[in-house]
């Protein structure tokens, strides 16, 4: 599901941190952490963070702090510039043709060897609200998806509320047409005349010949699975929590049934409503992807 959030604490004397967080569409779960150097350290636990609060989706999630936020010059302490000076000099005693270290160089190191442990605390709790809060849009995206899925659910119930009665007007149709037929035969071939209960035996096997084609295209039973299908669907969403997985399944089920139901159809009727069936199933299954 897509989401985005954000948070900023509040600036102390190691400074402030901002966290964004975005999340798109994902079968899986995929993170993708941006953290400057001196938080690096905090990877591990915005992983578990992340990983707690998520189950699918691309998320990036991008730490900041203040300093690289407004391009600062990194301040050196007094402390840090004696100590490089002091390795300075000592590399140059030995190594005499070394060069000396220029400012670019010194700010880097008297940056990268500060200590960051003030912006952890306020890293963590920062990243933790800017994670609940990305939960909070992911489940409004969800709330939609799910309102879509039911409007979809109730599509098909009502195409399937339409298909069942189709099968014996097609079974009756079939029915008299078989009668039709075997009449124009016996007509043409003067048997009705030469043996008198050739007709009789012939409308029997016409409808012998109804009935074994009423089988063949009967598709209550699938009918019966395709509602029950929807009414499960219908009760995960009603019930909520971690539904991706078994969406997937019950959809892929969906779409078994609707293949079954126009692969039996015997008449342009029945073919219209498993085309309609077809596409209302796979624009849940474009969705139910996407959800948690």
């Amino acid at each position: 599901m897509t989401g985005y959030a954000n948070a900023a604490s509040e600036p102390g004397g190691g400074g402030s941190v901002t966290v964004e967080a975005r999340s798109v569409n994902g079968r899986f779960l995929d993170l993708a952490l941006r953290l400057p150097d001196e938080l690096r350290g905090l990877e591990p636990a915005l992983r578990e963070q992340l990983t707690a609060a998520c189950k699918r989706g691309k998320i990036e999630l991008r730490v900041a702090t203040s300093r690289e936020a407004e391009g600062a010059v990194p301040l050196a302490s007094e402390d840090q510039l004696e100590r490089l000076a002091r390795a300075q000099a000592a590399v140059r005693k030995w190594l005499p043709h070394s060069g000396p270290i220029s400012v670019n160089e010194a700010l880097h190191w008297c940056r990268g060897s500060g200590s960051s442990a003030a912006l952890d605390a306020p890293a963590l709790a920062t990243a933790s609200r800017c994670i609940q809060g990305l939960r909070e849009a992911r489940a409004r995206e969800g709330a939609r998806l799910a309102a879509m899925l039911r409007e979809r659910l109730a599509l098909l119930r009502d195409l399937a509320r339409q298909a069942a009665p189709l099968v014996t007007t097609v079974v009756q149709r079939q029915q008299a047409r078989f009668l039709e037929r075997w009449d124009e035969a016996l007509a043409s071939a003067g048997g009705g005349q030469a043996e008198p209960g050739l007709r009789e035996r012939a409308h029997e096997r016409a409808l012998a010949e109804a009935a074994a084609y009423a089988i063949r295209i009967d598709v209550a039973e699938e009918l019966s699975r395709l509602t029950s299908h929807i009414e499960e669907i219908e009760r995960l969403l009603a019930a909520g929590g971690e539904l991706g997985k078994r969406l997937e399944f019950l959809i892929q089920e969906l779409q078994r049934e609707a293949n079954t139901l126009g692969s039996k159809s015997a008449a342009l009727e029945l073919t219209a409503l498993s085309v309609e069936m077809k596409v209302a199933i796979e624009q849940m299954r474009e969705q139910v992807q996407n959800i948690e």
